[in-house]
C-alpha cells in the first residue's frame, strides 16, 4: 500500500477568530490547525472551559494532548495522579492513561491544545452535533457510538467522586 504524502506548504497565517467552532455545554473548542493543514501530524485548538466544568475521565487510545494554560487555572487528573495547573503551566496527557480536566474556579480558563497525531478534532464536531439534537438518551447513545470509532474509553467511576470534591457539573449538564 502507497504511502499518502503531505508537502508542507510554503507558510500560512491562521489568524485571530479564524477556523471552526464548537460548544458542548460548557466546553467550547475553536480549532486552529487540523488534521489536513498538517499532513495529520497534531492539531492545534483553543478550549475555552466554563467555571466550574468537568470534562470527564476518558482514555485514549491513539492520541497524546499536551496543554499550555493561557488564562486561569486547570485542574487535572493524570492516571491516580491530581494537581492544578495555573497560567502558564503546561500538561501532558498521554494515550492509554485515564484522565480528566476541570476548571475549579468561578471564571473561564482557556488553554492551547495540541493533539498528536491529530483527526480527534472529529470527533469534538460530531459531538456537538449530537448535542444540537438536545435529547439526553440520543446524545448519550451518539457519545458512546463516538467513543468506538475513535477508541475512547470513558472510566465513570471517577465523576461522582470529582464532581462533589470540587463542586463540578459535567460539560453538557
Amino acid at each position: 500500500m502507497a504511502k499518502e504524502t503531505f508537502e508542507t506548504p510554503a507558510g500560512f497565517l491562521v489568524g485571530m477568530g479564524e477556523g471552526a467552532k464548537v460548544l458542548l455545554g460548557g466546553l467550547a473548542v475553536h480549532f486552529k490547525l487540523r488534521a489536513a493543514q498538517t499532513g495529520g501530524q497534531l492539531s492545534i485548538s483553543e478550549v475555552t472551559l466554563d467555571p466550574h466544568r468537568l470534562v470527564p475521565p476518558h482514555v485514549h487510545a491513539d492520541e497524546d494532548e499536551y496543554a499550555y494554560v493561557v488564562a486561569g487555572t486547570i485542574g487535572v487528573r493524570v492516571g491516580d495522579e491530581e494537581f492544578e495547573a495555573p497560567q502558564g503551566s503546561c500538561l501532558v496527557r498521554p494515550r492509554g492513561i485515564a484522565h480528566a480536566f476541570w476548571n475549579p474556579a468561578d471564571d473561564p480558563a482557556r488553554t492551547v491544545e495540541v493533539v498528536v497525531p491529530a483527526g480527534f478534532e472529529a470527533f469534538f464536531e460530531e459531538l456537538a452535533e449530537a448535542s444540537a439534537i438536545g435529547d439526553a438518551g440520543q446524545i448519550q447513545q451518539r457519545r458512546a457510538d463516538l467513543a468506538v470509532k475513535y477508541r475512547l474509553d470513558y472510566p465513570t467511576d471517577l465523576v461522582p467522586e470529582l464532581k462533589a470534591k470540587y463542586g463540578l457539573k459535567l460539560i453538557g449538564e
